[in-house]
């Protein structure tokens, strides 16, 4: 399954100004979002959903839905991010099928193991640094929380860092062997940061490739 280097995460005050927000990166190239809907009535969040998807489809760029796996599916999103406290990813999976992908949060070494061994698709590791976007943060891991957790994995499962990232973390990020970020207030500033952002990480998957050959 093909994952995005570098997915947006919805922000904004209410439901008309995440839409808008999503519109927005679209437009400045996000190959992948999520929309992250927290604490809102189920009904609204299906509607919100739903205009996500056409403008998504517009674009071609894939729509993840937060939590809620069976909007995901109502919805005809391009998949689910499940929190640590949401449904567990095998019971979403059988619900969604294989061709849905599947993301889920972490903390520690073992949380990876867990989603692993439940086949995910992707991990969101964090958080990177202090971020307002969450409530309850869980500790904070810093470059080193990164190394010392992939150098443990040695996993083929895409780790997306995430938590108040900017634009000078990601070389270094990269280093720890993260295969790309989550961003949600560094882009909302400026959507045009979007292409600053994809040459970075791409860049560095070029640069790879070189060094197999």
């Amino acid at each position: 399954m093909n994952i995005a280097k570098l997915h947006y995460i919805s922000q904004g005050k209410t439901p008309e100004e995440h839409l808008k927000n999503i519109q927005k990166a679209c437009t400045f190239g996000a190959e992948q979002v999520q929309l992250r809907l927290k604490n809102t009535d189920e009904h609204i969040i299906i509607k919100t959903a739903e205009k996500a998807r056409e403008i998504t489809a517009h674009y071609q760029t894939r729509l993840i839905i937060n939590d809620h796996y069976k909007i995901a599916k109502a919805v005809n999103a391009d998949g689910v991010h499940l929190g640590k406290t949401d449904t567990c990813p095998a019971i979403a999976r059988e619900y969604l099928g294989k061709w849905f992908m599947i993301g889920g949060t972490a903390n520690t070494l073992e949380d990876c193991e867990y989603l692993i061994s439940k086949n995910v698709d992707y991990i969101g590791l964090g958080p990177f640094r202090f971020t307002k976007t969450k409530n309850n943060l869980s500790p904070i891991l810093g470059l080193e929380g990164y190394q010392t957790i992939l150098d443990e994995l040695k996993t083929q499962t895409p780790i997306i860092a995430i938590g108040g990232i900017v634009e000078n973390d990601i070389s270094q990020l990269l280093q720890t062997g993260i295969y790309g970020i989550a961003m949600s207030g560094a882009i909302t500033k400026d959507f045009n940061t979007i292409s600053t952002f994809n040459k970075l990480l791409n860049a560095s998957a070029t640069q790879e490739q070189r060094h197999t050959f």
